[in-house]
């Protein structure tokens, strides 16, 4: 929930290999050409396989209106991505996952060329199971959709989706096929 008067949401600055060196305010962090810093996504499905989808909330300041995969931030400095992530999709989407494990890391760049902000992120990737109807925080989402691969397909054809989305998506691809056992058609 934004607060102009709140303390500065600090990132962690990482080098290529995803050791911290530093921390940088959020904002500062994805101004051209951004500085590489700690992320996470998170991908979760229901039990057909369906993965939930956002589409942000429309005030964000960063990629707004747009959809993306089930739930993506950063960690406080300091603070675990698995536990960054769990307590992101609480926040989001008022729910626990059922199950939640590593997919591994991918690094990228990423400009919005709707904001001018850039996305130099190191990302760890997180795949699990949603038993629990979403709750989601209207000012984070907008909007959630339930989708399996080849509605995904369709959907990004047509609506307008994050500059990270299949980026993220691609890489976390194996652990998707693993969770989902080949539910959805992943």
């Amino acid at each position: 929930m934004a607060n102009s008067s709140a303390a500065p949401i600090m990132l962690e600055l990482v080098d290529e290999n995803g050791t911290t060196i530093g921390t940088a305010e959020k904002l500062s962090a994805h101004v051209a050409p951004g500085q590489l810093h700690r992320a996470f996504s998170v991908f979760l499905f229901d039990d057909e396989g369906r993965l939930l989808l956002q589409r942000r909330a429309l005030s964000k300041y960063h990629s707004p209106g747009v959809w993306s995969n089930t739930c993506c931030g950063h960690p406080y400095p300091q603070e675990a991505p698995f536990a960054a992530a769990t307590r992101r999709v609480g926040e989001e989407l008022g729910v626990a996952p059922a199950l939640l494990r590593e997919a591994g890391t991918v690094r990228y760049n990423h400009p919005d060329p709707a904001s001018g902000l850039v996305e130099q992120e190191y990302n760890h990737l997180f795949v699990g199971l949603l038993r629990q109807e979403p709750r989601p925080d209207p000012e984070e989402i907008a909007e959630i959709a339930f989708v399996t691969a080849k509605e995904l397909e369709k959907r990004h054809a047509t609506d307008t989706f994050s500059t990270w989305f299949m980026t993220v998506l691609d890489a976390a691809r194996p652990a998707i096929r693993e969770v989902t056992g080949g539910a959805g058609e992943w």
